[in-house]
Order: structure tokens, then sequence, then C-alpha cells
């Protein structure tokens, strides 16, 4: 017990280790992640090719946020801002060393939401662009702005991995 107090009064202001948990995700339309040319794409993986399937790792960072990364959270989800375009980019960053205080962080920030058993994730850095994917399969996972577009699919079911 001491030395935990210890190692917590010895590590810098503002970071702690953040507790990862991985989980399955797929949208309402059943498509599930995996990569492809080293992009978050979203598609009906047969029984062959399940194994390409990617888990999400969740870093909660409070009740509504969480960090979101791939292969045990050394890649994070990001939303980035590129003059009126916005991205979903994958970083080489371990989710569990970033810290909720740091303004640079903001982009790799999902505001939770749950509706029953459906969330949906809000980029922190960019309000009211949702993650999501397209109606059609085998499409890069992205952002929209646009909830009312019905080839848009930003409800996903999310289930802790066993």
């Amino acid at each position: 017990m001491a030395a935990a107090r210890l190692e917590a009064a010895c590590r810098p202001f503002g970071r702690r280790p953040y507790k990862m948990q991985s989980f399955r995700i797929w949208d309402i339309n059943q498509k599930t992640f995996y990569l492809r040319n080293n992009q978050l794409v979203a598609g009906y993986l047969q029984v062959p090719n399940t194994k390409l399937e990617e888990k999400i790792d969740m870093v909660p960072i409070d009740p509504h946020t969480v960090f979101l990364g791939i292969h045990k959270g050394k890649l994070c989800l990001s939303c980035v801002k590129s003059g009126d375009d916005i991205s979903l980019q994958l970083e080489t960053v371990n989710i569990t060393e970033l810290s909720k205080n740091k303004e640079q962080n903001k982009r790799f920030t999902f505001i939770r939401s749950n509706s029953g058993p459906i969330t949906s994730f809000q980029s922190a850095a960019c309000p009211g662009w949702f993650l999501c994917t397209v109606v059609e399969a085998d499409q890069p996972v992205r952002f929209t702005n646009n909830l009312e577009d019905s080839d848009m699919v930003t409800k996903f079911y999310f289930q802790e991995d066993q």
C-alpha cells in the first residue's frame, strides 16, 4: 500500500497510468473494423478472415470521454483538421501515456454517448463531427458532421472483448 502511494507521489503531475480495455466494435449494419493499407476500414469479414478484425482499445478519461486506439493501444485514432477537411488518422502514440490535460492530446479525445446498446463517438477536437462508417462495405472509417445523411453510419455496438 505504501509503495503504491510512493509511486503515485513520484509520478509527474497530470500524468497517471490509464487502464486500457479492449472492445469489439461493429456498426449497426454489422460491419467490423480492420486494417487495409494502414487505413482503418469497415467491412464484412467472413470466417477465414475474422482474424483481421481490429479490436478497439479504449482508455476512459472521465465518464464520457475516452482515448481510442488499436494494436494494443500503440496506434491512436485522431481527428485532424486541415482547412475545411476533417479526417481520421492513425498515429503511433501509446494511449496510456496521453494526458487529458494537454491541449495537443485533444485530437485523440472522443466523447462517448450511449443510447441503450448503441454507442457513438464525437470528436472533442472538432465538436459536431462523429466517427462513422459508410453503408458500402470495405470503405475507410471516417468522420461526418451530417447526421441526416443516410449513407453515414454513426451508431456502433461496442462490447468488451473477453
